[in-house]
């Protein structure tokens, strides 16, 4: 219950500063706004990479599959989905702009 409380409240705090930003889309706005994601995605893909290496010093090569060694293999598996997504979104956002 407390995650749930603390994600609402991030979202409140989020449309409360940015209410305007998402109502009134100008086109500078807009330009403004896919920079920021495009940074951001840059920055979260940066630290899903730094979080696989994290993982890969964890694997114990003589058991892989028992332990931590398990743990860290479905973590850098996760990340890895993680980054395919963000590709994705920056693909799709790139082939959006050129349609434009």
């Amino acid at each position: 219950m407390g995650a749930i409380a603390l994600l609402n409240y991030i979202v409140g705090m989020l449309k409360s500063c940015l209410g305007d930003f998402y109502f009134v889309l100008s086109d500078d706005r807009i330009k403004i706004f896919l920079e920021i994601m495009k940074i951001f995605s840059y920055i979260i893909i940066a630290f899903v990479v730094a979080l696989i290496v994290l993982n890969i010093t964890m694997l114990d090569f003589n058991n892989l599959f028992q332990g931590d060694s398990l743990i860290a293999i479905i973590g850098i598996v996760a990340l890895l989905c993680a980054v395919c997504i963000l590709l994705i979104y920056r693909t799709s956002k790139l082939i959006d702009e050129k349609t434009k």
